[in-house]
């Protein structure tokens, strides 16, 4: 008797823990949690472990046997090849991101612009840039840029202009490696400026041409108002990418001439993987982090405000 009263307690109990686990599974917020869970993972392991990883090896010393604290950082701080791949980058990654926003925001109006049938194919020709592996189309843009072979040379030859050292010169090797990265990254910003021209209303458009706006008003008043926040992300999303730009320096220049066009990404490679010095090649590619949680903090601090402010 007392084991099927036994029974007949926990009966219940069972059933309202079956009814406690549905409803927690109704939960929007558990259900959410529970469809992101493998993202999750996926982040902490390939993201989260690998930052704490470098944290720990930029400690190291050399021979990674003998922790040296923030040795390698104050041996970067004294080098002077350091402080130029520290401009270099910081040039490099806001002129190109400058430049990339700037045609994508033209490029998006130009497509917005042109009837609903013949907008797929303009979009689809615009996004291939974007689509074509860095890699590929820069061995394609490294051809162009050939010292011996240059297509761009041999036109410039035929109107009687001299000849360009593209990737040989300081100055135009830079210019090379920010055309290169503006061609890749400008469809970019073009699709998602185009997906935020579509979300404005066009009785905003109609008010302002009531209110006798013209066509710089309408565009600086109406416009740039509405796609603030998109504009905002995407610049910060492309300032990240670029920074940690590898692919592209590394086939066209490699670093050179002389370390002029090296970003943090090819430098701690050089150092890290070609030098065998991981432990500073660590160090020198933690150092975006700082520059590009600053810039993070402005961007998202300006999307707070508006955010609040509406």
């Amino acid at each position: 008797m007392a084991d099927v009263a036994i029974e007949r307690n926990a009966a219940p109990r069972t059933g309202r823990k079956r009814a406690s686990l549905r409803t927690a599974l109704k939960r929007k917020s558990t259900a959410a949690f529970l469809m992101t869970l493998p993202l999750i993972l996926l982040i902490l392991l390939l993201v989260i472990y690998p930052a704490f990883y470098s944290l720990h090896l930029a400690t190291l010393n050399k021979s990674m046997q003998r922790f040296i604290g923030l040795g390698n950082f104050q041996f970067l701080f004294k080098r002077e090849t350091f402080w130029l791949v520290v401009e270099q980058s910081c040039i490099f990654a806001i002129t190109a991101v400058v430049f990339k926003a700037l045609i994508g925001f033209i490029v998006a109006h130009f497509v917005h612009n042109i009837p609903a049938k013949g907008q797929r194919k303009w979009r689809g020709m615009l996004l291939v840039p974007w689509v074509i592996p860095p890699a590929m189309s820069t061995l394609a843009w490294l051809w162009l840029f050939d010292p011996s072979y240059s297509a761009f040379n041999y036109l410039l030859a035929g109107i009687g202009i001299d000849r360009i050292p593209w990737t040989g010169e300081t100055g135009w090797a830079r210019f090379s490696v920010i055309l290169v990265n503006i061609w890749f990254g400008a469809p970019f910003f073009m699709i998602m400026y185009l997906a935020s021209l579509k979300s404005v209303p066009d009785q905003l458009y109609e008010a302002a041409a009531i209110d006798g706006a013209n066509w710089w008003q309408r565009i600086w008043y109406v416009t740039l108002p509405m796609m603030r926040n998109i504009i905002a992300i995407t610049t910060l999303f492309s300032l990240i990418v670029t920074f940690a730009n590898f692919d592209i320096v590394r086939i066209l220049t490699a670093g050179g001439p002389l370390d002029r066009t090296h970003m943090f990404a090819t430098w701690a490679f050089r150092i890290g993987i070609e030098g065998g010095d991981i432990p500073l090649g660590a160090s020198v590619s933690l150092f975006m982090v700082p520059i590009l949680a600053i810039a993070a903090v402005f961007i998202l601090r300006d999307i707070n405000k508006r955010g609040n402010e509406s």
